[in-house]
């Protein structure tokens, strides 16, 4: 049976699951997270008909899930500060993912903040390469955009994200060895504090 042939109830059951921890990641909230997977599975079986199977089911799902969350944070009441990645210049395939053991801790605060700051098609990369364990060649699939782009926009994803953890964060890790962050004070914080001996 070809992925276009495939029931619609058979499709749910196969993609549900991980398009729903797609989107926690993507947008932080379980709640919010629920409802837009909602939306993906209505846009599915309205475009379900057409599904020529090009690509896989699962790939298929992400790609709308990954539009229906960008819409639902283009709101401007959703709108997080997103920093400009630039995207011109071609990279060699990045190796190596984020660290297993922070993936682990991965919705600690200055995590979610560094994901939260990247521009729409940086974030769908970086959660669904590192996070999801999709190839680039799926990425590519799923931002509807050559392999070459996907690559440059893991690279560039995975950059940002360890440039801004390392300027928020003290790393650390705990009694279990499980490699954790603490956000630092910024310097208006640390301004606003007593000088200790001050009077």
């Amino acid at each position: 049976m070809s992925p276009a042939q495939v029931p619609f109830e058979a499709a749910v059951r196969q993609v549900s699951q991980p398009v729903l921890d797609y989107l926690v990641r993507y947008v932080g909230d379980i709640g919010t997270a629920e409802d837009l997977l909602q939306e993906t599975l209505i846009r599915m079986s309205r475009g379900m008909a057409g599904f020529e199977g090009r690509a896989s089911t699962k790939t298929w799902a992400f790609s709308i899930a990954s539009r229906v969350a960008a819409d639902y944070l283009r709101h401007p009441q959703r709108q997080p500060r997103t920093v400009e990645l630039e995207e011109a210049e071609a990279v060699a395939d990045p190796t190596g993912s984020i660290d297993e053991r922070l993936v682990i801790d991965e919705m600690g605060a200055c995590i979610r903040h560094a994901i939260d700051t990247l521009p729409d098609r940086y974030r769908a990369a970086l959660i669904l390469r590192d996070l999801q364990g999709l190839s680039a060649q799926q990425v590519a699939e799923v931002s509807e955009c050559s392999l070459a782009a996907a690559k440059i926009r893991i690279h560039r994803a995975r950059r940002h994200l360890k440039q801004a953890l390392a300027g928020r964060c003290t790393f650390y890790r705990d009694p279990d060895a499980v490699f954790r962050c603490d956000q630092k004070q910024d310097a208006s914080e640390r301004a606003e504090q007593p000088t200790v001996g001050a009077r």
